[in-house]
């Protein structure tokens, strides 16, 4: 029977120990971390300047990249430094639902728990019995039920927890219930969110921020952009930092980063999941199509926080990716058009064949702001022309290499827009505005 438990854990545990062999890890402490040059991925040079390009006029304020844990791109933008403070937004959610398990794992508590159990009866304005219904894995997967029409939903008051629909029926990404895991935690484990937060993983892995509250978040994370790029090295690897198992609980990992719920199948645990067929996005209560970021790879997961805070981790290419900064276009509180994007660089990094020239086209939208129809022209073909609304979904994609073309709005959605030209293997972006 040993010899049986023994071989199961093994082979739940042991892809992630293997995985976790092959990436670099920096130092705890200090400012050493090993680079990678972007030619051994044979990235081109030109298309590097465009992303950087992309980058600066985007308002980033950081972007990070790391291969196998080392640095292949870190850029800093006006006078944001490496040791720079920034927040994390709902970035920040990743990194609690990484703390909750830890804090499952260790038996503090469960998440098939009542939510009840750890902040009393009466946290909500429900009866007792539809309140004891909601557990913490209804928290970490956004399915609580309760109500979203309320006037503030970063309000944890009693009075603004009100009934909608049963737990697990419902996704609505309501700031509220998952703010709530923190004084869930600290209820468990009897020590502060933030000192849970340091004990668990600053020494161990170097991921040392501080989660604060403020008018617009609530509870946010703020660190240096390393540190960010930390968790997500972290979260590539499986829970194992250069060796040292942080997160032994892998059935508890895998639900993380895997469809949580039968409604919104790009939602974990409070991590969000490309490749999926369907997506509820912040703010609305309508089941989309997915995927979230067409460009990136099926296997991206991601911590998405308001004003374009990212963290990418990329299985299949080892990869993990950090912007911080301030938004692109229209707020979004997670998923935004920065997403497709900028993924439309990362995934055409690599060097055209030789011989095949890169032209700089010129390219003309007008009206600009549009009303009925929007007229485009290039002096040079198109192979590929899209529109992106503000969510970064493509509303609009013509195939045919063409040097000019009359594209009907009307019915649009007022709003702000963003066309993508690729014209001899370069993407060039503009901003259109829909009346």
């Amino acid at each position: 029977m040993f010899r049986l438990l023994l071989s199961g854990l093994l082979t739940v545990a042991l892809p992630s120990i293997l995985w976790a062999q092959s990436l670099y890890f920096p130092p705890n402490s200090g400012n050493t971390w090993d680079t990678l040059s972007p030619q051994t991925l044979d990235w081109c040079p030109d298309k590097i300047d465009a992303l950087n390009a992309f980058l600066d006029t985007s308002n980033s304020k950081a972007f990070i990249v790391l291969k196998d844990g080392k640095i292949v791109m870190e850029r800093y933008f006006d006078t944001f430094t490496p040791d720079s403070v920034w927040y994390w937004a709902s970035a920040g959610k990743s990194l609690a639902a990484f703390l909750v398990g830890l804090a499952q794992e260790q038996g503090h508590l469960n998440i098939e728990d009542p939510v009840a159990d750890y902040l009393g009866q009466g946290w909500t304005s429900m009866d007792d019995s539809l309140e004891q219904q909601i557990k913490i894995r209804h928290q970490l997967s956004m399915t609580t039920g309760l109500d979203y029409t309320v006037g503030n939903l970063d309000c944890t008051d009693p009075s603004c927890l009100l009934y909608k629909a049963d737990p697990g029926t419902q996704w609505y990404y309501h700031n509220a219930p998952y703010t709530l895991t923190h004084d869930v935690v600290e209820a468990a484990t009897g020590i502060s969110w933030n000192l849970y937060t340091f004990q668990q993983l600053a020494l161990r892995t170097g991921i040392q921020g501080l989660w604060f509250a403020n008018s617009n978040y609530n509870q946010t994370y703020a660190s240096t952009p390393r540190v960010m790029a930390r968790f997500g090295l972290l979260m590539l690897a499986g829970g194992v930092w250069d060796g040292d198992t942080i997160m032994h609980d892998q059935q508890y990992f895998n639900a993380m980063i895997n469809t949580s719920n039968s409604i919104s199948a790009s939602y974990g645990y409070l991590c969000w999941l490309n490749g999926k067929s369907t997506v509820v996005v912040p703010g609305l209560p309508n089941v989309l199509p997915g995927p979230i970021v067409p460009e990136a790879p099926d296997d991206m997961y991601a911590g998405l926080g308001k004003n374009d805070q990212k963290v990418y981790v990329i299985p299949s290419e080892n990869m993990v990716v950090v912007r911080m900064g301030n938004p692109f276009g229209p707020p979004a509180l997670a998923p935004s058009s920065f997403d497709n994007l900028l993924w439309s660089h990362l995934s055409d990094m690599k060097c055209d064949p030789v011989g095949v020239p890169v032209a700089d086209a010129s390219i003309e939208l007008y009206p600009n702001p549009v009303v009925d129809q929007l007229v485009v022209q290039s002096d040079i073909p198109w192979e590929q022309f899209t529109i992106y609304n503000s969510l970064g979904q493509p509303v609009y994609q013509q195939d045919v290499s063409n040097t000019n073309t009359i594209i009907p709005v009307t019915g649009w959605e007022p709003g702000i827009y963003f066309t993508a030209l690729m014209v001899q293997g370069k993407r060039l972006v503009k901003k259109i505005v829909v009346l």
